[in-house]
């Protein structure tokens, strides 16, 4: 999908390969290297990546934190955590703030490609198809404030790709 200022891509493929100037790491609250998206990317990134998300305090639910990228392709990983699905009338709202602060994150940091992968869907529970529909909406909606030229979603398996992809199309 195109818009005058922004690109969105949808692949399926390794979020701790992009080459765009930050990756996103579905993270969790103590930023810590763990399985999924989260251990990917710090085993690519090397041991400095901890070393660094210690200094920072943890991240709260929704909200958007960078470091650099280290031994990664991407210069920079901003880390996001997303919510734990619960069912409940706040998640959508919850998952919808990890897209958004990290994408203001990276225009406030000048960045011009960032690379999501799909938050909350593996571990955290959260239903693709969901999970998928307040994805492509958030960061719509966010690019209309922080434009950035590339948002690429990168999905690691072929059902998370097609309900991305049939959202975008």
């Amino acid at each position: 999908m195109d818009n005058a200022k922004s690109t969105i891509e949808i692949v399926l493929g390794d979020i701790a390969e992009q080459d765009t100037d930050a990756v996103i790491n579905a993270a969790n609250k103590a930023l810590a290297p763990g399985g999924g998206v989260a251990g990917a990317i710090h085993r690519r990134a090397g041991p400095e990546l901890w070393h660094e998300c210690r200094s920072l305090g943890g991240c709260e639910t929704g909200e958007a934190k960078i470091t650099s990228g280290y031994n990664l392709p991407a210069r920079y990983v901003i880390h996001t955590v997303g919510p734990v699905y619960c069912g409940l009338a706040n998640d959508p709202k919850l998952l919808a703030m990890c897209y958004k602060n990290s994408i203001k994150l990276a225009h406030e940091k000048g960045l011009e490609s960032i690379s999501f992968p799909s938050i909350s869907t593996g571990a955290f529970g959260y239903p693709v198809e969901e999970a998928a529909e307040v994805a492509v909406r958030a960061v719509k909606e966010a690019l209309k404030q922080y434009p950035v030229k590339l948002v690429r979603f990168v999905l690691y398996d072929k059902r998370t790709y097609e309900a991305y992809k049939n959202l975008v199309d």
